[in-house]
C-alpha cells in the first residue's frame, strides 16, 4: 500500500493558492506563479457510494492537506524521459497546463509503420514531435505517453509524468485525461504485441491509481468541444480506459488495439489489486479546473 499526499475537501475554499508553480509553468488560465489548476481534489476513504461512475465535473474547495493511503495504487512503471529521447525543448510551448487529476485514459495509435526497430523509437518520437509542433501547431506532442512494441514507455507531452498534464489527444476530452499512444498502426488483423499491452496496462493502472480510480470502472466526463462525439457541455459515461474513437469520430486506435481494451482494463485492474468479484472501494470526486478548451 502506498501513501500519497493529497488535499482533503471540506466546506469552504481558501482565498489563495497553496502551492507555487515551478518557474516557467502557468495554470491553464495563464496565471504565472500559482498552483497549476484550481485546488487539488481528493478521494474519500470509507464505504463505496451507490454508483461506481466518477463524476469529473463537481468542484470541491480545499482546506488542508493530509496523508491518506490509496488502497488500489499501482506501482509507477519505468518511463523514458524526454531528455533521454533527446526532445528539443526549444520547439515547444514552454508553459504546461494542468487539470486537477487524471480520471480517464484514452488509447491511441500513432498510425506509423509497424516494422520499426525498437532501438530507433527515439528518432520516431522526434519526428512525431516535429510534425505535431511545426505542422499541426499543437505546442508539443499531443500524447502524454507513447509505448512501443517492445513495451518501453516514453514520456510524451512535457510537464511532469506524475502530474495531470493537459494534452492534445482527444478533442473535447483532453482535460483530466491522459493520452497513451501505441507506436504503430493497429488496424484489422494486426496482432498487438503482448509487451505493448502489458506496458499500456501498467501505465494506465499507475496514472488512474493516483486518485484511486478503478481501471476497470466507469467515469463521467464533460465535453469541452462541439467537434467531439458530444456537444460542448454534454456529459457522458466512458470506460476509465477508453479508445480515442469512443470520444471522437475516428478509427483510432485501430480495430485490433480497440478490441484488446477489455484485456488491458483487466490487466490494469489486477495491477491495482482489484478482482472481478470485488466492487470498487470508492468513487473519486475529481474537481477539474475550468480550463479553456483544448481543440486538438
Amino acid at each position: 500500500m502506498r501513501l500519497y499526499r493529497t488535499a482533503l475537501w471540506l466546506t469552504a475554499p481558501l482565498g489563495a493558492a497553496l502551492v507555487a508553480a515551478p518557474a516557467g509553468v502557468t495554470t491553464a488560465g495563464g496565471v504565472a506563479g500559482t498552483m497549476p489548476g484550481s485546488p487539488l481534489s481528493v478521494w474519500t476513504a470509507g464505504a463505496a457510494p451507490e454508483t461506481t461512475v466518477v463524476d469529473a465535473s463537481r468542484p470541491f474547495p480545499v482546506l488542508r492537506v493530509m496523508t491518506v493511503a490509496l488502497p488500489h495504487a499501482a506501482p509507477r512503471p519505468t518511463i523514458v524521459s524526454r531528455t533521454q529521447w533527446r526532445a528539443d525543448e526549444t520547439k515547444r510551448d514552454p508553459h504546461a497546463h494542468y487539470a486537477n487529476g487524471v480520471t480517464a485514459i484514452f488509447i491511441h495509435h500513432t498510425d506509423t509503420p509497424n516494422d520499426y526497430d525498437c532501438a530507433d523509437v527515439p528518432r520516431t518520437l522526434r519526428n512525431l514531435y516535429t510534425g505535431q509542433t511545426r505542422d499541426r501547431g499543437w505546442g508539443d506532442l499531443g500524447y502524454n505517453f507513447l509505448v512501443d512494441k517492445c513495451g518501453t514507455i516514453y514520456e510524451g507531452r512535457a510537464g511532469g509524468t506524475d502530474r495531470a498534464v493537459v494534452g492534445s489527444h482527444t478533442v473535447g476530452f483532453n482535460q483530466g485525461t491522459t493520452g497513451i499512444a501505441a507506436i504503430g498502426t493497429y488496424g484489422p488483423g494486426v496482432k498487438v504485441p503482448a509487451a505493448m499491452e502489458h506496458a499500456i496496462a501498467a501505465l494506465a493502472a499507475w496514472k488512474l491509481g493516483l486518485l484511486g480510480i478503478d481501471a476497470a470502472g466507469k467515469v463521467r466526463l464533460t465535453s469541452t468541444n462541439d467537434k467531439s462525439r458530444y456537444a460542448k457541455g454534454t456529459s457522458a459515461v466512458f470506460d476509465a480506459i477508453s479508445g480515442h474513437r469512443d470520444a471522437y469520430m475516428t478509427n483510432c486506435p485501430g480495430d485490433a488495439l480497440f478490441n484488446r481494451l477489455p484485456s488491458i482494463r483487466a490487466m490494469a485492474a489486477a495491477l491495482q489489486g482489484r478482482t472481478a468479484q470485488a466492487p470498487s472501494v470508492t468513487a473519486v470526486p475529481t474537481a477539474l479546473s475550468s480550463l479553456p478548451p483544448t481543440t486538438h
